[in-house]
């Protein structure tokens, strides 16, 4: 798969809230897709797992069937490579030039 169309699988999976939710939920540790449902009071099954589709299917979730279980995984990896790629570059002369001007301002 190239990267852009890598890329857009992932944008489109972090734009809705509730699958920001799940990655927040996974955060700490792995869970079921049962104790993610128990999460989403006014969502059924069906539709959480469809947001857990989208998420595995970007690469920020990885399941792993156990027993009568599937265990979700959050994989962080894509989003500290759309952190390297287009977050990180554009911070560091904004954090640098505010630390100068702070360090400025303490002298005077």
């Amino acid at each position: 798969m190239s990267r852009k169309k890598n890329d857009d699988l992932i944008y489109k999976a972090l734009a809705d809230s509730r699958r920001r939710e799940i990655l927040d939920i996974l955060k700490d540790e792995p869970r079921t897709t049962g104790d993610i449902c128990s999460y989403f009071k006014k969502l059924d099954r069906c539709t959480v797992m469809q947001h857990l589709g989208v998420l595995e299917k970007a690469g920020l979730v990885i399941t792993q069937k156990k027993g009568r279980n599937k265990w979700n995984y959050l994989n962080a990896v894509p989003i500290r490579e759309i952190y390297d790629r287009w977050i990180n570059q554009y911070a560091s002369p904004s954090v640098t030039m505010l630390t100068k001007l702070k360090r400025d301002l303490e002298r005077k």
